[in-house]
């Protein structure tokens, strides 16, 4: 499969959100706390697209992931409860979702690499991530591809996990 990424239009909301709803869901199947105060909404994901950050996974014309990807840009990161590996420039990524139908291939490591691409393609060598402690799914992805466990970030009164790549 040939998956492409382009920066999210304004009339990708709809089709975004309902990706969104999925995992939402998915999250609570999975009995997972995350993303179950109404957090995120399309809101959030048009604030995403209008200020550019908002980012789809294509597989040919269909929308099929989302994933926001701020530089410098999150305030709740200078209070980690542990240590960073750097303190320079920093690429974060929020709010990865794969639709259902194709949960189970991969497709979150490939979003991952291709914030990864973004962040070198802009010279900054540093990704910053967190998930819910209960995402052992995200977790999991983290660490195969070399996330390094840094600490603890609160959203919303909620601790989470906080990792940190170094990018070559």
């Amino acid at each position: 499969m040939e998956y492409t990424f382009r920066k999210a239009e304004i009339t990708d909301l709809q089709p975004v959100w309902d990706i969104l709803q999925q995992a939402i869901i998915r999250r609570k199947q999975e009995g997972s706390n995350q993303w179950q105060d109404g957090y995120p909404n399309p809101g959030v994901i048009q604030k995403d697209i209008e200020r550019g950050a908002g980012f789809v996974l294509m597989d040919k014309s269909t929308i099929i992931g989302y994933v926001a990807i701020l530089v410098n840009d999150e305030p709740e990161y200078a209070k980690i409860e542990g240590k960073w590996l750097t303190d320079g420039e920093f690429v974060v990524v929020h709010r990865i979702a794969i639709a259902e139908n194709y949960v189970g291939k991969g497709l979150a490591k490939r979003i991952l690499a291709f914030v990864e691409d973004y962040a070198i393609d802009n010279h900054i060598r540093s990704v910053k991530a967190d998930t819910n402690f209960d995402n052992m799914a995200m977790m999991k992805t983290f660490e195969k591809l070399g996330y390094v466990y840094c600490g603890e970030v609160y959203f919303r009164g909620s601790p989470r996990r906080a990792y940190e790549k170094i990018l070559a």
